[in-house]
C-alpha cells in the first residue's frame, strides 16, 4: 500500500509539473488573436499604405542622390554641391520613415546598422579613403557608412563650402574622395532597393498572413520595433545620449547630422511624426486614417485612469512634438547653450514609454522581446 501511495503521489506530482509547463507554453504563444480584431486588415493598411510606401519614398530619394552625386562628381561645382545637399537632406528625411522597421531582409542584413549608425568614425573614413582598401558591407565600418558618413563628406571635411568642395577638385586625393562618396551612396540605394524588391515579392503576403499573437507573429515583431525604436533609436539616440543622460556630461558631438547644423531638430521632428503616424495607421500617401494601434486599443476599449488609452499616447506624443519644435534647430548647439530644455525634451519623450511598453503591451497581451541597455 505504501508503494501504490508513493506511485500516485508521483503520478500527480508529474501530472501537475505537465499542466505547468502546458501553461508556460499557452503564454509563450499569447492568444493567438482571438480577441476579435480584424489583425490581417491592420497589416495590410502597414504593408500597402504605410510601411512599402515609405521604404519606395525613401529609395526615390536615394535614386534622386544617386543622380546628384553622379552629376558631382562629373563637375564638382558649386552648383552641384547644393543640389548634392539637397538630395541628402531630402533622402535623410525619408529614412526617418522606415528606421522603425526592422523585420524581413532589414533585419537579415543588419540594414539599420548600415544605414544610420552615429556618430560616424571620422577615423575610418579617412582610412578607407587613403588606403583604398575597404569592404563597406564589413561590421567594422558600420560607423563608416550611411546618412552619418555622408554628413561628414558632404558638410564636416572642413569650415566652408570652398574648403569642402577643394577636396573633390582640386587635392590630390580627389578622385578617392568621389569614390568613397560615390560608394557609399550607391550601397545605400542598393540595400533600399534589395529591401523594397523582397516586399514586392513575397514578404508583404507572409508578412499579412501572419497574424499569430506569438513571438513571431508580424504585429508583435513590428510593435516591439516600434517601441524599441521610441526608447533607443529616438528618445536615447537622438536626444538622451546628447543631452548626458546616461553619462556624466553631454556629448553635443553625439546627435545627429552633427555637421549639418541646421538639420538634426528637422530630422527629429520627421522622426516624431513617423511615430505618431504609424501609432494612427495614417496612411503615407494619402493621409488618410487606416487601421493602426490606436483602433486596436479602442477595439479592446484600453482605460487608463478613465481615459482611453488610445488618446493618452497621442496627446503625449503631441506634447512631445510642441517640445521638440521649441528646440535650437542644431541640436548640438542646444546642448552647448541650454540643456536643460534638452533634458526637458527627454524628459517629455519618456513619460510615453511607460504608456507604450507596459500599458499597451499588457493590453495587447504582446511581450517584450528586447533589453533595454540604457540601464534606466
Amino acid at each position: 500500500m505504501i508503494k501504490k501511495t508513493i506511485l500516485s503521489l508521483f503520478t500527480i506530482a508529474t501530472v501537475l509539473i505537465l499542466v505547468a509547463c502546458s501553461s508556460d507554453d499557452s503564454d509563450d504563444t499569447g492568444n493567438m488573436g482571438n480577441d476579435g480584431f480584424d489583425r490581417s486588415a491592420m497589416l495590410s493598411n502597414w504593408a500597402d499604405n504605410i510601411i512599402v510606401p515609405r521604404y519606395e519614398n525613401l529609395n526615390v530619394e536615394l535614386d534622386a542622390m544617386v543622380e546628384a552625386k553622379n552629376n558631382f562628381n562629373a563637375d564638382p561645382s558649386s552648383t552641384n554641391f547644393e543640389a548634392l545637399k539637397a538630395s541628402f537632406r531630402n533622402a535623410y528625411k525619408a529614412w526617418q520613415y522606415v528606421e522603425m522597421f526592422n523585420v524581413g531582409m532589414a533585419e537579415s542584413t543588419n540594414y539599420i546598422f548600415q544605414m544610420n549608425v552615429f556618430p560616424t568614425n571620422t577615423v575610418d573614413i579617412q582610412q578607407n579613403i587613403d588606403n583604398q582598401n575597404y569592404d563597406l558591407s564589413s561590421v567594422n565600418n558600420n560607423d563608416a557608412v550611411g546618412f552619418p558618413a555622408l554628413d561628414y563628406m558632404i558638410y564636416g571635411l572642413a569650415e566652408t563650402d570652398a574648403e569642402i568642395l577643394a577636396f573633390y577638385s582640386s587635392s590630390s586625393d580627389a578622385e578617392n574622395y568621389k569614390g568613397y562618396l560615390s560608394d557609399l551612396v550607391d550601397r545605400m540605394q542598393v540595400l533600399t532597393e534589395t529591401i523594397v524588391e523582397d516586399w514586392n515579392n513575397g514578404y508583404r503576403d507572409s508578412f499579412v498572413d501572419n497574424t499569430d499573437n506569438s513571438a513571431t507573429g508580424s504585429i508583435n515583431l513590428v510593435v516591439n520595433d516600434f517601441i524599441f525604436y521610441y526608447e533607443k533609436g529616438f528618445r536615447a539616440n537622438k536626444f538622451g545620449i546628447p543631452a548626458g543622460n546616461f553619462s556624466q556630461n553631454p556629448l553635443p558631438d553625439r546627435v545627429e547630422a552633427y555637421y549639418s547644423p541646421d538639420l538634426s531638430r528637422t530630422l527629429a521632428q520627421e522622426a516624431m511624426r513617423s511615430i505618431q503616424t504609424f501609432f494612427n495607421g495614417v496612411n503615407f500617401e494619402s493621409g488618410t486614417d487606416g487601421l493602426g494601434l490606436t483602433d486596436y486599443l479602442n477595439f479592446l476599449n484600453t482605460i487608463k485612469e478613465s481615459d482611453d488609452l488610445s488618446s493618452l499616447i497621442n496627446n503625449q506624443l503631441n506634447e512631445t512634438e510642441t517640445k521638440i519644435s521649441t528646440l535650437n534647430e542644431s541640436l548640438a548647439e542646444q546642448v552647448e547653450t541650454n540643456n536643460v530644455a534638452m533634458t526637458e525634451a527627454f524628459d517629455t519623450i519618456q513619460q510615453a514609454v511607460i504608456l507604450l511598453k507596459v500599458d499597451m503591451l499588457q493590453a495587447l497581451d504582446i511581450r517584450v522581446d528586447f533589453v533595454d541597455a540604457d540601464g534606466d
